[in-house]
Parts: structure tokens; C-alpha cells; sequence
């Protein structure tokens, strides 16, 4: 995991707005400070025993992880727990309490209206999922859930749900078409239909987010907003799993994308946004089990992009509008040696990080003095504040405002200056493993989409 601040530079750099944390990392905390960054932290599932069985220890524990940051960390909520009922059923009986506990130590602070309370859910405890107007909860959890949801309720709070249509079609047993979990278009005799309402479906995301809708409704809950905490695709796996990768994580996530910034909502309720955080901002390299646990990031440890998202045709998510940008280029018809000169000064004396331009790096091909230059060039001018005199390098640079980037080569202020944004789920320092792994396992907030660190994505629309 990259340092904090190399975190926050990154998430700055994508003009990442919301963020999920996988708990309440102090060096974090400190380094996200007056960002204007959203947080949603964590009370990690080893703490909510303790919290759970004493308002004291939940007092102190908002007192360190909240008070002390709150405002200048602007933590907007607290996901008590993970997927506890699946993964850590033994804590379910005290997982309310803990929600309460840490409500009411917000209320003592006078942070209860900004910072909500709630709790991420795997999306396996919804059974008959299909159709979605039949779906219910397993109803032995019912006596955990009625009174969380009243919680919610009456706090004015979210339903956190992970969704993962990656596992729901390697599960299916070829039931699932793997276009209908990439959300992928269906001729209309492709598309899932409920037999009740006579809907159609056109993805699995959608159906997932209507069914916790059906079911919160089956149980007379009818105006919780959903939330989705987790999604995504793995980019690589095993041989056993032929579906995680390169092409399909960039075709789920973009369409993901897609979808929230034209504010589609779901046939249930059509219009409305679903905010959404991506899982997840980084690979993890040393994580634990298969391939594709390793490889849900968007970007890699060193802060490479894994692959460029896809918001519409050519377009990039990660970059794409200009406007108002600025580049230094090098300048065609300029002398080639005057540019390998300028080329050698920056990536010395200059202190630019021209690693990108090795073999085999995002940036390497072309392999011409111009290309190579224009990137260590444009390093540079953004190091130096785009002051206009650092775009000169003895007469070969100019400045531009058209783009340079290409393929995976993303220039500095290129990524996320599109006006869009995209939540991220972000892994913990101390990142271990996503609770997910039993059903399967940056929201992407334009509106909402966030990305985990295992940075979450924060709704497309950013919530």
C-alpha cells in the first residue's frame, strides 16, 4: 500500500471526491485534512465486540477517530462493521448496539446531522433475488435487521449493500449470460423479466439494487435510500476463472460509470441515482487466495492505471475534457538533439520521474525522442506550478492545451478532468482481506459513484 499522502495525491489527482476507508487509519485521516475529500470510515469488525458491549468505548472511540479530525478530515460517515452477519455472525446480536452507540457519541459531539451511521451488508443475505418483487431477507436475521432498519430510519441514514455481479454469474452456472452482468445491451427476448411487474432487466446491478428494495419493503421499509459500498470486476484470475479480465473489468466498471452519470436509477425507481462506490482504488499484491483477490484495482501499487475507463466510444473517464487544462509539448520540427538535451536535463537536473519512459512502461511507446520528451517536459511544467517559463527548454517546448496523453500513458492533470468523478473504496493500511469473499469476494460518485481505498468509488455521482 502506497503512503497516505501518495494516496491523497492520487485521489487528488483523479479529482476523487468521496472515499471509503476500510477503517479509521490515523495517518490517513491526517493526510486527507483539507482536501474537501467526503470519508467514510470504518469500525473494523475485530473492534465491534468491544464497541458494541460498551458506550464508553464507543465514546472514545469517535473521540479519536472522528472528533479529533472532524472538521478538517471531512468525515461524512461510519460503516460500522463489514458484512458481519455473513462473515462474523457471532457479533450480529451486538452489531445494533455498536450502530447506536456510535450514533449516540455523535449526537454528544453535535456531529449527528453531518456524519451518518450504517453498516455494509453482503448482498447474500437477500434470497429469491429474482424477480426482484419477490426478493426477502433471510428471515433468521430478521430480529438483527428490523431494528437496524428502524435505526436507519429514524437517523435519516443508508442501506449499505455490496454488490457483486462478477460472483452472481461465476455462481449461475451458466444461468446468468455474462453480458447481463457486464451490463452489456440485450435484445429485448434477452432481457430478465419479473414475472409480477412485468419489468425488464437489463443487468444484474440493477436487479440486486431493486431486490434490497422488495425487501426492505417486505419487511415495511419503504423509504431507505440503498447505497451500494462495494462493486467491481476483477482484472485477472486463475485459470478457473476465464472471466476476470482486462476487457471485462473495464467493460464493467465503464458501463457502471455510464449508467450513474445518466442518472438512470433502477426500474424501481427509475430516475433516482444509485450512489456507488468502486471496489477498489489499488491492486493488492500480497493479499491471500485467488488471482482475481489480487487484481480488483483500478490502479496499481506504484500508481499506474491498471486500464483506462471507458465513459462513452474513445472517451476516458480518467481522462478526458480539456478545458481549462494546459500541457507543454515538445515542439514539432524542433532539433533532435536539442531535444535529447532538454530530454536528459529533465529526467537529471530536473528531478522528473521519467520511469514511465523504461521498456515496457505505459509511456515507453512511442519510442521517439518526441514522445519521450513531451512527457518528461510536461512533468516537469506541472512540477513547477505551469509556470510558463518551465515550457521552454531552450526553444523546443510549447504550451498546448491540447492533451497528450495516449493508450495507458495518462499525463499529469489529465486524469479526472472530465467533470466527472468517481468514489473510491480504499484499502485499509492494514488491508488484509474483503469481507466479501463469502458470497464471491474508488462509489462512483458523479452523482454518486465511490471508489473503496480499498479505497471504495464513491457513487458516479459522488454522493
Amino acid at each position: 500500500m502506497p503512503h497516505p499522502t501518495q494516496v491523497v495525491a492520487l485521489l487528488k489527482g483523479q479529482n476523487i471526491r468521496y472515499v471509503r476507508l476500510y477503517n479509521a487509519d490515523q495517518a490517513m485521516l491526517v493526510a486527507l485534512a483539507k482536501t474537501g475529500i467526503q470519508v467514510m470510515i470504518s469500525v473494523p469488525n475485530e473492534q465491534l465486540l468491544g464497541i458494541g458491549q460498551s458506550n464508553s468505548t464507543a465514546a472514545n472511540w469517535v473521540s479519536k477517530n472522528i472528533v479529533e479530525h472532524y472538521p478538517a478530515t471531512n468525515i461524512t460517515a461510519v460503516c460500522v462493521g463489514s458484512e458481519v452477519l455473513t462473515t462474523l455472525p457471532n457479533a450480529a446480536s451486538v452489531l445494533v448496539n455498536a450502530m447506536k452507540f456510535i450514533h449516540s457519541a455523535l449526537v454528544a459531539s453535535n456531529l449527528d446531522h453531518q456524519i451518518k451511521v450504517s453498516t455494509p451488508l453482503s448482498s447474500s443475505i437477500i434470497l429469491d433475488s429474482f424477480p426482484p418483487s419477490q426478493a426477502f431477507f433471510n428471515r433468521s436475521w430478521n430480529p438483527v435487521l428490523v431494528p437496524m432498519l428502524n435505526f436507519l430510519q429514524s437517523t435519516g441514514s443508508y442501506f449499505l449493500l455490496n454488490i457483486y455481479p462478477y460472483y452472481d454469474y461465476m455462481q449461475s452456472n451458466g444461468v446468468i449470460p455474462l453480458d447481463y452482468a457486464l451490463f452489456k445491451p440485450l435484445p429485448p427476448n434477452k432481457e430478465a423479466v419479473d414475472s409480477n411487474t412485468l419489468v425488464h432487466y437489463t443487468n444484474v446491478f440493477d436487479a440486486m439494487v431493486d431486490a434490497a428494495y422488495f425487501a426492505m419493503t417486505f419487511l415495511n421499509f419503504t423509504n431507505i435510500p440503498v447505497i451500494v459500498t462495494e462493486t467491481g470486476w476483477p482484472s485477472k484470475g486463475d485459470a478457473n476463472e476465464p472471466d476476470a479480465t482486462l476487457e471485462n473489468a473495464n467493460t464493467y466498471n465503464s458501463n457502471l460509470i455510464r449508467r450513474v452519470l445518466n442518472q438512470t436509477g433502477t426500474p424501481k425507481r427509475p430516475g433516482i441515482a444509485v450512489s456507488t462506490y468502486i471496489y477498489e482504488l489499488y491492486n493488492e499484491d500480497t493479499k491471500p487466495g485467488p488471482i482475481s483477490e489480487k487484481n480488483w484495482g483500478l490502479f496499481g501499487a506504484n500508481g499506474d492505471p491498471v486500464y483506462i475507463l471507458r465513459l462513452a466510444g474513445s472517451g476516458l473517464v480518467l481522462a478526458n475534457d480539456t478545458t481549462n487544462q494546459t500541457y507543454c509539448t515538445a515542439k514539432d520540427g524542433a532539433d533532435p538533439k536539442m531535444l535529447q538535451a532538454a530530454l536528459d536535463w529533465a529526467c537529471g537536473p530536473g528531478k522528473v520521474d521519467c520511469s514511465a519512459l523504461l521498456q515496457g512502461k505505459q509511456c515507453y511507446e512511442p519510442d521517439n525522442v518526441i514522445a519521450h520528451a513531451t512527457y518528461a517536459f510536461d512533468t516537469y511544467y506541472h512540477q513547477m506550478g505551469k509556470a510558463s517559463n518551465a515550457c521552454n527548454f531552450n526553444g523546443v517546448a510549447s504550451i498546448t492545451t491540447t492533451d497528450p496523453s495516449h493508450g495507458s500513458c495518462i499525463f499529469t492533470g489529465s486524469l479526472g478532468m472530465n467533470g466527472t468523478m468517481v468514489n473510491m473504496t480504499a484499502p485499509s493500511l492494514n488491508s488484509t482481506t474483503s469481507n466479501s469473499s463469502t458470497h464471491k469476494i474508488y462509489g462512483i460518485g458523479f452523482t454518486d459513484l465511490l471508489m473503496l481505498i480499498k479505497v471504495v468509488l464513491w457513487c458516479v455521482i459522488f454522493f
